[in-house]
């Protein structure tokens, strides 16, 4: 709840300090989150947790958008979605380097007794549960499949 009230006041401050790109983003959360808890079976409540979540979610939406977007040859566009994506990520928890991803991962591995690429199931899921919100799930993917191999 601590961060949706953070956000309705981070869209007062875009509104004044005339920020469309920021005002943007802050909205997009706004609605993401108004989303939720009207969502058909959604207890009308969105807890601080799920709400970075969607964020996460939306950050990802825009990267994604950016490289289609460079792939067409529109850059005005990808600057604009790259824009947004850094006006949500400090919503977000500190992510984590790939060089601290690794040295986790390794722990996982060795707590689970994975040995070979056919266990990336059982690393990846006690890994994501452990990561969430601080390691993108391809980063964590991608270092499994090199811890493994």
């Amino acid at each position: 709840m601590e961060l949706e009230k953070q956000i309705q006041k981070d869209i007062v401050e875009a509104m004044k300090a005339h920020d469309a790109v920021r005002l943007a983003a802050v909205r997009a959360i706004k609605a993401a989150i108004l989303l939720a808890k009207t969502a058909e079976g959604g207890s009308g409540e969105v807890a601080d947790a799920d709400v970075v979540k969607l964020i996460q979610k939306l950050v990802k939406q825009r990267k994604e958008s950016a490289e289609q977007y460079v792939a067409c040859g529109r850059q005005e566009l990808a600057d604009n979605e790259l824009a947004e994506a850094a006006a949500m990520e400090p919503y977000l928890p500190k992510q984590l380097s790939e060089a601290e991803v690794e040295e986790i991962l390794k722990g996982i591995i060795a707590e689970v007794g994975a040995s070979k690429p056919q266990d990336m199931g059982k690393v990846m899921g006690v890994a994501t549960k452990k990561l969430a919100g601080q390691a993108e799930g391809r980063v964590i993917s991608t270092l499994v499949k090199k811890l493994l191999c």
